[in-house]
């Protein structure tokens, strides 16, 4: 009989801890149903979102590859490539950097091209992955046609070459051009 008592005692001594816990539990947890919202807004101190892409701000007026200030650029851009012989006259900075998802990126690979005296529709295929309708039999593709770093391509198209400096320089002429226009 004392034995069956203690066993009553240790079940309800434990179903009353284990009925504590969960209710504790439950109200950290906040109210749920109807004015769920409206209490969570309450009970918020702080208005820091849980969402990691929303703590990366971008301004979108200063951002070069924001949709309506890239054409811009790129227009602003085309006659001072043309003058430091990066851009041939019948081309423009527009039609050149249409693969390129970063404005950045591709003057980075108009520079590489001209320093280097690689063919830039060879490069820009390395670099983008994206094959134009150029004449591209005198390049060397990559294989599987998958987008290369800079400097992997520099090294594809000119083995010799100190691709690592000569992508570094190339990506410091690039962000030189674009502060000149105040981008």
């Amino acid at each position: 009989m004392k034995r069956n008592f203690f066993g009553v005692v240790i079940v309800v001594v434990g179903l009353s801890a284990f009925i504590t816990v969960c209710a504790e539990h439950a109200a950290a947890q906040g109210p749920a149903g109807a004015g769920a919202s409206a209490a969570s807004q309450q009970s918020s101190h702080s208005s820091h979102s849980l969402n990691p892409i929303k703590w990366v701000k971008k301004d979108s007026k200063k951002s070069v590859d924001s949709n309506g200030s890239r054409s811009d650029v790129e227009k602003k851009l085309t006659p001072k490539l043309q003058a430091q012989g990066v851009l041939p006259a019948n081309a423009n900075a527009t039609d050149a950097c249409a693969s390129f998802t970063a404005l950045n990126e591709c003057l980075a690979a108009l520079h590489a091209s001209r320093n280097l005296g690689l063919d830039f529709n060879c490069l820009r295929a390395s670099v983008t992955g994206v094959h134009a309708s150029a004449d591209m039999s005198a390049c060397k593709a990559a294989d599987g046609e998958k987008a290369l770093s800079l400097t992997k391509a520099i090294h594809l198209l000119s083995p010799s070459a100190d691709a690592k400096g000569s992508a570094k320089t190339a990506e410091q002429q690039a962000k030189d051009d674009l502060n000149a226009l105040g981008s």
